[in-house]
């Protein structure tokens, strides 16, 4: 059984927890973080010295950091399938996974903070409809893969759809002004018909920092 130490509503939570659900682990989750605090507990510092989630225990294995973890277990445990076996999908299948991390996230994250995560009067309504054009713009590179694969990684599913796929739901599902990428929303629509994806990364965030700490609190259903 592995132990994961995060709120599932965190986006690089979900991104664990959906990996754990592809693969079919066992799993006993801890809340940490947000509402539930926890993060300089010395328990979790001895986990994760950064005190940020999640944090990952397989047996005495512990790491940290999401993009490690979901390739950890995806090696571990999903070795063929979720990682890939021949190098070079593997590396595409990596380079998506940074991608999500280093180019989208940055753009996308000032969006669902000044949305969601920010009271009414103090939002700043000008940033975050730049930054929702900055998301719409750089998912233009994902987008022209998209148009002539059915995933990230090729041809089938793989840790590399994992990391910009724990965001997209935020994504398609915000008020904001969106460009047209079909090739995306049709793998957005291919995600929401994995029974894992449903459970772990389409996670009701409501539409209000109230909303949000009342559905952390309550355990995040699916939306």
């Amino acid at each position: 059984m592995v132990e994961i130490w995060g709120r599932r509503n965190s986006s690089n939570v979900m991104s664990v927890m959906w990996t754990v659900g592809e693969l079919g682990l066992e799993y006993r989750r801890h809340n940490v973080g947000g509402t539930f605090g926890g993060n300089d507990d010395p328990a979790f510092r001895a986990l994760n010295p950064n005190g940020l989630v999640p944090a990952l225990d397989d047996g005495g294995k512990v790491l940290w950091e999401s993009n490690s973890i979901v390739r950890y277990l995806a090696q571990t445990y999903g070795a063929g399938t979720l990682w890939p076996g021949d190098p070079y999908p593997r590396a595409v299948a990596d380079q998506w996974m940074d991608w999500a991390k280093t180019t989208f996230y940055p753009t996308f994250i000032p969006v669902f903070w000044g949305l969601i995560r920010t009271p009414p009067e103090a939002q700043d309504h000008e940033a975050i409809e730049q930054a929702a054009r900055a998301s719409g713009s750089v998912l233009a590179v994902p987008e022209e893969r998209l148009s002539a694969e059915p995933w990230l990684g090729g041809s089938e599913f793989t840790m590399g759809d994992i990391p910009l796929g724990a965001l997209i739901h935020r994504y398609f599902t915000l008020p904001i002004e969106r460009p047209a990428l079909p090739g995306l929303e049709a793998w957005y629509e291919r995600l929401r018909e994995r029974p894992a994806y449903r459970k772990h990364a389409m996670i009701s965030y409501g539409s209000s920092i109230v909303d949000w700490i009342r559905l952390e609190a309550e355990g995040a259903d699916v939306q």
